[in-house]
């Protein structure tokens, strides 16, 4: 895995990217195409009293140190991130899964400026809704199971008995993020490349985004 460059504030974020990918602070960083777009989001965030921070690379917003809502941006859309998105009542219906796996957060995507303008007032009413929730103190009922291990993690660990005993030492969070990256390459010598690159955080005890 390419080592990540600091992000100092979301300003930086903004000007230069998240910097974990070879695209930081270039003309392809994904936050190039969605800059206005984050820009907007980010005024409504300001205006809550959310605190503005910088985790993973990105601007998160949290209330007393609790995640409640990222912004972001991807390929083909830029994002506001719910991380307990899955216990709002989205009436609008334009909540997402980020992924066949998400179990809590759920995204809405942006793709203009014009959009972002025009839904003002529901987009802080969801974000509104999401702080009430955080306040509640409400949590997502999570069911503790970790998915099946892929064929070339179980060949690894095989070859690697420090890697099977250092992995079972993981919490089943960070089993699971392993586990759902590793599945998510479609070919099996990517799934490999991708064990192989992460063995030495599997070792350290480390998670795959710690």
């Amino acid at each position: 895995m390419k080592p990540a460059t600091p992000i100092r504030n979301v300003e930086h974020y903004l000007a230069s990217g998240c910097g974990r990918c070879d695209f930081f602070n270039t003309p392809r960083c994904k936050v190039n195409s969605w800059r206005k777009e984050l820009i907007a989001l980010r005024s409504m965030l300001l205006t809550t009293q959310l605190t503005e921070e910088i985790k993973w690379g990105v601007s998160c917003y949290t209330l007393k140190g609790k995640n409640v809502v990222m912004l972001s941006a991807l390929k083909d859309y830029c994002v506001l991130s719910f991380f307990k998105g899955s216990l709002l009542k989205d009436e609008r219906g334009l909540l997402h899964k980020p992924g066949e796996n998400s179990r809590a957060v759920r995204v809405m995507r942006f793709t203009c400026v014009q959009d972002i303008n025009h839904l003002q007032p529901v987009i802080k009413a969801y974000i509104s809704e999401a702080i009430e929730l955080e306040k509640s103190g409400a949590k997502v009922a999570f069911k503790k199971q970790v998915p099946s291990l892929p064929e070339e993690l179980k060949q690894r660990m095989q070859e690697n008995p420090k890697l099977k005993a250092a992995f079972e030492k993981l919490t089943p969070g960070r089993q699971r993020g392993y586990i759902i990256y590793f599945s998510q390459a479609k070919q099996s010598v990517t799934r490999l490349s991708r064990i192989d690159k992460c063995l030495p955080r599997i070792l350290q005890g480390k998670g795959l985004h710690d």
